[in-house]
């Protein structure tokens, strides 16, 4: 639960960032940034290619920890110094492929950021691993604070010294027009800065280096990382290849237009927050949990109760979008609300995915995790290449929806063949489509044009029947809850 409710906390802290960059930063400039921050988690999956999953896999034997914990450290800094001083080398090259040549620093910013998050990943994982959550938290929620208030500093508070005194010491380090640069720079030391935080756990490894149980280990995480590459190319190119294909006549029209589709993108950000939480939390329990009596019927319970949570949070972003909007600050901005719904849908898709993906991780065949992730990235670029010339942003949110749900489907069907897990298929999918069907009655309603409270008030009507709906249906699984249970036992 720390380790949920902390990644919670600190994503939501840092979406916290969006109204206050949407409402300073220019369209276009807030489309640079978001292309940036688009292409950086492919290049965090290739320098931490698998390693996090694996260590929780093979750190599970308590003879080789130490032996896991040292070899997996000795490989990631190795492989962080190599890989950076190649991107550092053809960093003119990246900056020309995302369309800032004006400012290839940003890209010497982004490697440093990947290079300290890189190395900060074990850090966090062994605290995970040995159960340690408050410094879990506490690192990740300060190292976000850090970054707000770096952004702010350099985004407001200079702009007002230099304003009432131009002859103040903040000219001589600050540039008024360097809004983006700032961004990036703050970031980086947030990463450096979570990187010091975590040193008593990084440098807890020794220079031993065992080729045979890093080959075993290189074995399971190769495949998470065609994993998890494809997988960004699914979360994140959306961006950049909408830069690249837009519908627009200018290279400052199609920075535009990546500015609106990240802008609306964030508006899923219970769901993502959610994800990400389940993520933190699951992937160490599923494991620990394989070693139990017939953690088939965890698995499924787990299941059950993540999609009844992201179901209402679907009801609660699509029916409240009205309000959700004026967490964008630019109205420009808002001509994207129409993707949002579909969006939602997605990443409820992306959420069970990461459920079903147990099957291959505790049975060893990751490789079926790259062949899934690879059809969704066949899934997202094919789209978005016939339809991004015609439909701009829009292609993009088509494309995640039937990415996440192709991956959803195929991975269900090859789980059940290879691990079968008694998942309530017919319930959850019947619960996903009241939620949609709940929607689709309250845009009908709201076409009415009746006073927007009581738009609001049918919206809060449709949560409180399916709640009714969930309670009644799942009255036995909810008696045999801990402390909640007691309210639903007769």
């Amino acid at each position: 639960m720390w380790y949920g409710a902390s990644s919670i906390a600190a994503r939501f802290l840092n979406y916290l960032l969006t109204p206050y960059l949407t409402g300073i930063l220019a369209l276009a400039a807030y489309g640079e940034m978001s292309t940036v921050y688009a292409a950086i988690p492919f290049l965090n999956i290739i320098f931490t290619y698998g390693l996090e999953t694996a260590y929780f896999r093979f750190a599970n034997n308590k003879q080789q920890q130490t032996a896991v914990y040292n070899t997996a450290t000795v490989s990631l800094i190795v492989s962080t110094v190599l890989l950076s001083l190649v991107l550092l080398f053809f960093r003119d090259a990246f900056a020309s492929l995302l369309r800032i040549e004006e400012h290839p620093e940003y890209i010497t910013y982004a490697v440093y950021i990947i290079a300290f998050d890189a190395l900060s990943t074990l850090g966090f994982a062994k605290l995970r691993f040995d159960g340690r959550p408050v410094k879990f938290a506490s690192i990740k929620i300060l190292g976000i604070l850090v970054n707000i208030g770096l952004v702010v500093f350099f985004l407001s508070v200079c702009p007002q010294i230099q304003r009432d005194d131009p002859n103040s010491f903040i000219g001589t380090f600050y540039n008024p027009d360097y809004g983006v640069g700032y961004v990036i720079i703050a970031n980086l030391v947030q990463a450096i800065v979570t990187f010091l935080l975590l040193a008593k756990e990084f440098f807890s490894f020794r220079w031993k280096f065992d080729a045979r149980l890093w080959k075993e280990i290189m074995v399971y995480a190769s495949p998470l990382i065609l994993v998890g590459f494809a997988g960004m190319i699914n979360e994140t190119f959306d961006r950049i290849m909408l830069l690249w294909w837009a519908p627009a006549a200018t290279e400052e029209a199609a920075k535009e237009q990546v500015s609106i589709y990240s802008a609306v993108y964030k508006l899923a950000i219970l769901i993502s927050l959610f994800i990400q939480a389940f993520r933190m939390g699951a992937e160490p329990f599923f494991f620990k949990q394989a070693q139990g009596q017939n953690p088939q019927r965890t698995y499924a319970r787990v299941m059950k109760f993540f999609v009844i949570a992201v179901c209402f949070m679907f009801l609660f972003v699509a029916l409240f979008l009205d309000v959700w909007k004026h967490f964008i600050q630019n109205e420009r901005q808002w001509e994207g609300l129409k993707v949002v719904p579909i969006l939602l849908l997605a990443n409820m898709f992306l959420g069970i995915y990461y459920n079903l993906s147990i099957w291959y991780k505790l049975s060893n065949k990751t490789i079926y995790g790259a062949y899934i992730t690879l059809i969704g990235a066949a899934v997202t670029i094919g789209i978005n290449y016939l339809f991004i010339p015609h439909w701009s942003y829009v292609a993009c949110a088509w494309a995640t929806f039937f990415c996440y749900g192709t991956m959803m489907v195929v991975s269900y069907t090859w789980g059940q063949k290879h691990y079968p897990i008694p998942y309530a298929t017919k319930k959850l999918l019947a619960y996903m489509a009241i939620v949609v069907g709940l929607w689709g009655a309250y845009m009908l309603f709201s076409l009415l044009n009746l006073n927007i409270w009581v738009n609001r008030g049918f919206a809060l009507l449709e949560m409180g029947l399916f709640a009714l709906l969930v309670l009644n249906v799942e009255k036995k699984e909810f008696a045999g809850l801990p402390v909640v249970g007691r309210y639903f036992r007769s």
